[in-house]
Order: structure tokens, then C-alpha cells, then sequence
């Protein structure tokens, strides 16, 4: 054994020694594996890293993102990067923010019955059961507010026994949120129309060769439109 504490892991039932100061995403690169479909901080979407493991000797399975945890001593892990979700096709310029719109789409939502796995599974520590119920009644704004965090890692779905797709669900309220409910900011309007004319494309280029701080900063201290 190196200076280095060493955890011994099973990757898809495979047995490997890691530094256990590794999130499970690293300890499997260092075991050798090649992430092909990108997690978001491998140049990817965020949610793709999605993980199920089980610490030997106890019963209860555990989720989290593979980037956010580290590696435990006889970890057993199995990553889950696509959940079958069910996401329906509709025309966000037709559909209504009414209530009928979940019952159309997403009939299942109204199957839930308050297990509340969903929340305890969100590697976000989002309360999602609650947002699944804003969703029911219709009310898209708070359902939005409460799942804007959401990566869509499906980990939620997996757990639920109604069989509910609760980031679709989240992702169409915010989209009818955003659509219908939300008043309309006329700076990022006017913004969008000076991209489309060209307007911004020396600022755009003068940012790309500024410093990386230097851009964080900017970002930092920006004027935020109330």
C-alpha cells in the first residue's frame, strides 16, 4: 500500500484499491473507466453521473451524483446514467398553464402516493414529492421555483413506485413558467435583439480574450435586473 489511504471499492462488481480521497467519479477513471457519454464536468450535461451504491454489511441502497461523493471503504457502486423517463412531446406555443395540461401529459403525477422516496433519493436535496403536488393543482410557478435546481439525473423516478417522471414534470411547468406566468424582461429582450443584429460581437470577443478571473469577476459583480 502506498502513503496514500487506500479504499477498496467494487465497480460493477469489480474489485479495485482507490485513494479514498476521491469523489466516485474520479475513483473511476483512476480504476480505468472512460466516461463516453459527458457528465457535465467532463464537457457534458450535469445529471448524466447519476449513482446507486450499497456500503457492505448494510441493507439500505443509497443515490448521489458520482461527482459529489467520495469513495467509502467496501463501497458497491453502479452508475445509472439514463433513467427511461417518459417525456412526452407538446408545443409550449399552444399548450396552456392550466391545470388539464398535467392530466393530458403526465397522468401518472396523480398515482403518487406520498411515499416521499422521490425526495430522499435527490441527490439536490430537493423536496420533490412537494413540487410533484404543486404540479397536481396546477400550480406551474411554485412547481418551477421548487425544482429549479433539478439536473434531471432521473434518480427520483427511479425510486418511485407510481412510476413518475418528475424532472419532465418540473421541466414543463418551468417551461409554461417561463412562457406564460413570468413577466417579461425587457433588458434581456433588447439584449438578444442587439446578439441577432451583430451588435455584441466585439464584446463577446474582447471577453473570450480576457483572463479567467478576470471574467469571474465580472460575472461576480455584474448588475443583476431587479
Amino acid at each position: 500500500m502506498s502513503d496514500k489511504e487506500m479504499a477498496t471499492i467494487y465497480l460493477f462488481g469489480k474489485k479495485y484499491d482507490v485513494p479514498a480521497e476521491l469523489t466516485i467519479m474520479t475513483a473511476m477513471e483512476y480504476a480505468g473507466y472512460q466516461l463516453k457519454r459527458g457528465c457535465g464536468c467532463r464537457n457534458g450535461f450535469c445529471g448524466a453521473c447519476a449513482t446507486i451504491y450499497r456500503i457492505k454489511g448494510q441493507n439500505q441502497l443509497q443515490t448521489c451524483l458520482a461527482c459529489q461523493k467520495k469513495v467509502e471503504n467496501d463501497m458497491y457502486i453502479a452508475t445509472l446514467p439514463f433513467f427511461p423517463l417518459v417525456k412526452q412531446v407538446y408545443d409550449v406555443e399552444t399548450i396552456k398553464p392550466e391545470q388539464q395540461v398535467m392530466m393530458q401529459l403526465y397522468p401518472e403525477i396523480y398515482a403518487c402516493v406520498g411515499c416521499n422516496a422521490c425526495s430522499r433519493a435527490c441527490p439536490q436535496s430537493l423536496n420533490t414529492m412537494q413540487y410533484i403536488a404543486y404540479a397536481q393543482r396546477g400550480d406551474f410557478r411554485a412547481c418551477a421555483d421548487a425544482s429549479f435546481d433539478c439536473v434531471m439525473c432521473g434518480i427520483c423516478s427511479s425510486r418511485c413506485p407510481a412510476g413518475i417522471s418528475h424532472p419532465q414534470v418540473a421541466e414543463l411547468a418551468r417551461r409554461l413558467n417561463g412562457k406564460y406566468l413570468q413577466p417579461q424582461s425587457q433588458h434581456l429582450l433588447d439584449r438578444v435583439k442587439e446578439i441577432d443584429e451583430g451588435k455584441c460581437e466585439q464584446l463577446i470577443q474582447a471577453l473570450m480574450n480576457k483572463p479567467l478571473d478576470q471574467i469571474k469577476e465580472l460575472y461576480n459583480t455584474r448588475e443583476i435586473e431587479k
